[in-house]
């Protein structure tokens, strides 16, 4: 439809650039001589500032416009990532995170928007999973292959590839001509309530992918374990993220809620089961584990987003995006910090107990869900 090509584009780009920064940026921070606690608060900048700026974009946009603010998205996500060059002193690289999340805030809630006004409602789901497989692809090829470039070819390498996001800025400018103005009054306020029960089940969903994603290499035995159960989630995430958006848009995204939850949490469990000694650990249950996670992570992720731009009207769907990415950045900081926090106290398999506990928690919520 006119405008996904654009849409997708640059999300694939941004999120290349995203993609291989994201292990290395806490990497570098670390050769210029920051700790662990150091290393560990360079995402978490990076995620609370993407949060603030998903917060603001309704008043950005009133404000700016489309076209300067994404525009504006796409350099501040790029350039700031070639600096890191020039400098690995822990507060530089936090400012870098600073300045490169505000662009990332405004590119995730700005695309899933922009597909609520281009898209017809009928066919929505399947522009939502093309959408996430754009974001997933990147992920995929270059999380895991940043820090091995990082290493063998050098961190100036994985730099020039964390500022592609600058080549969207053309990209930006060509959809800003598509979309709808955003006027300077806000008019009617957005049914927050309706948006209320995705955004929390998105939340208790991305906890846990965000306790796997951020520990699994500490909550195994061999590094070749942690490669294939992480290789198998996000592969895994990446197909079911497609495919969920016709059965969305065929039977509607709703009736797969709740199925999801007790997926996630049925896959927590299995994974739980087999860290529980993490000298010794359990490569069949993890890996089914993992797959069951992944099947869900990324279905869920299309099936909330689609419920959340269906429970609004047309006028709210930038508050209706703002809404969700919060949710999916929020749980995924969280589900680091209490993952490590309880592992430290307990264990690895307790803290992926406790994630299937919160998942399941949310099941009730997904019964109430309100179309517009």
């Amino acid at each position: 439809m006119p405008g996904m090509p654009e849409v997708l584009a640059l999300t694939v780009i941004s999120f290349t650039g995203y993609s291989a920064l994201l292990p290395v940026a806490p990497m570098w921070a670390v050769e210029g001589g920051a700790d662990e606690v150091g290393a560990g608060l360079v995402n978490g900048v990076l995620l609370l500032v993407t949060i603030l700026t998903q917060l603001s974009m309704p008043r950005l946009l009133r404000n700016f416009g489309w076209r300067w603010t994404l525009v504006s998205a796409a350099l501040l996500l790029g350039l700031p990532a070639g600096a890191l060059a020039l400098n690995s002193d822990l507060w530089f690289v936090l400012l870098v995170s600073a300045i490169r999340g505000v662009g990332f805030g405004i590119i995730t809630v700005g695309a899933t928007s922009l597909i609520a006004q281009l898209v017809e409602p009928a066919r929505q789901g399947k522009a939502i999973g093309a959408f996430g497989l754009a974001i997933a692809v990147p992920q995929v090829l270059f999380t895991p292959a940043g820090p091995w470039v990082a290493k063998t070819v050098g961190f100036e390498t994985v730099f020039a590839i964390g500022t592609l996001p600058v080549l969207g800025a053309w990209l930006a400018w060509r959809l800003a001509g598509k979309a709808k103005a955003v006027p300077k009054t806000s008019g009617e306020p957005a049914p927050f309530r309706n948006l209320a029960r995705p955004m929390v089940i998105m939340f208790g969903l991305t906890v846990c992918g965000g306790g796997i994603l951020t520990f699994m290499p500490q909550m195994v035995a061999l590094p070749t374990e942690s490669l294939a159960a992480l290789l198998l989630l996000t592969l895994t995430a990446a197909l079911t993220r497609w495919l969920a958006g016709t059965l969305a848009d065929t039977y509607g995204a709703r009736r797969f809620l709740w199925p999801s939850i007790v997926i996630t949490t049925v896959g927590m469990l299995l994974v739980g089961f087999a860290v529980r000694e993490p000298e010794a650990t359990n490569l069949v249950a993890l890996l089914v584990g993992a797959v069951i996670v992944g099947v869900s992570y990324g279905a869920l992720q299309t099936f909330t987003l689609s419920v959340s731009l269906q429970s609004v009207k047309p006028q709210h769907y930038n508050s209706a995006s703002t809404v969700w990415n919060v949710g999916f950045d929020a749980g995924t900081g969280v589900g680091s910090v209490l993952v490590g926090a309880i592992a430290a106290g307990t264990s690895f398999s307790v803290a992926m107990y406790v994630g299937a506990a919160l998942s399941l928690l949310t099941l009730p919520l997904a019964f109430g869900v309100r179309r517009a």
